[in-house]
């Protein structure tokens, strides 16, 4: 059986999808449920469902953050979104992402199985076939720690450079809204939803820097443009930007612009 996982902040539906579909009939199993993007990240990294259905805006997190978190790690996966927003940009977005289809609720039946049809057509496309049936219970257990299969076969798959892309840009716009920040990249991670691990490796596929030096070259741009004031000391401005001590500030200052930071303030008058 392939499986199911249902995310949507309101019980009804996620009770509705369960029971309503006649899953079996398309060879699906529904092995887990939840009813908020953080489940939803949880839920695919113990269960891996091959299938997904869910909400695009539920509390504490963008449906669009959790799909590109969940693509970009396991990009073999089908979802569906059911909103009740006809939003074009969050529909765009989606379908950048990798979404098979983007349903407005109430959904219709025909609607709701058209998009499992496809889902399951496409699994059997990739070559993922449906495995035998498990206790929802056990299939966790089993399945945690386990990778699915074909998901690190092959090239990277359109959607899953969408969904790094995705959560990059997320990344570097939070470092650039909170560089005066003690940042580490735990930080950052739990922002854009995924592993540190997993961010530091689409940091260096996407901009080829480590979190580090991305950090880094964020807060000597700020710095240059604080010199211009003279009537701020370098140290205040080492402070400023986040650094921990002027010695480390003065270091990567050079590193990066080949000139001290004094030498750079003169060479502006």
């Amino acid at each position: 059986m392939y499986r199911v996982a249902i995310i949507d902040d309101e019980p009804i539906i996620v009770e509705g999808l369960t029971k309503s579909i006649n899953w079996k009939k398309w060879e699906c199993q529904v092995v887990a449920t939840g009813n908020s993007g953080t489940e939803g990240i949880a839920i695919a990294e113990k269960v891996q469902p091959n299938i997904l259905f869910s909400d695009i805006r539920m509390p504490h997190m963008n449906g669009l953050a959790m799909i590109a978190a969940i693509k970009s790690q396991y990009p073999q996966m089908e979802i569906t979104i059911l909103t009740g927003f006809s939003d074009f940009e969050y529909a765009r977005e989606a379908i950048r992402l990798g979404v098979t289809r983007f349903l407005v609720k109430p959904s219709k039946m025909d609607e709701l199985e058209e998009a499992v049809e496809s889902m399951v057509k496409n699994l059997k496309a990739k070559g993922i076939m449906p495995e035998k049936e498990s206790e929802p219970d056990s299939l966790r257990e089993e399945m945690q720690g386990d990778c699915e299969d074909g998901q690190d076969a092959g090239g990277e798959m359109p959607e899953e450079t969408a969904a790094g892309s995705f959560i990059v840009n997320n990344a570097m716009k939070y470092m650039e809204e909170n560089y005066k920040e003690k940042l580490k990249l735990q930080d950052v991670a739990d922002q854009v939803y995924v592993s540190q691990w997993h961010l530091s490796k689409l940091l260096n596929r996407y901009k080829e820097q480590s979190f580090s030096d991305i950090l880094n070259n964020i807060r000597i741009d700020k710095a240059r443009e604080l010199l211009k004031d003279p009537s701020l000391r370098i140290g205040d401005i080492a402070d400023m930007v986040g650094f921990l001590d002027m010695a480390h500030f003065s270091r990567v200052f050079k590193k990066q612009t080949g000139i001290s930071a004094n030498e750079y303030r003169n060479g502006l008058k």
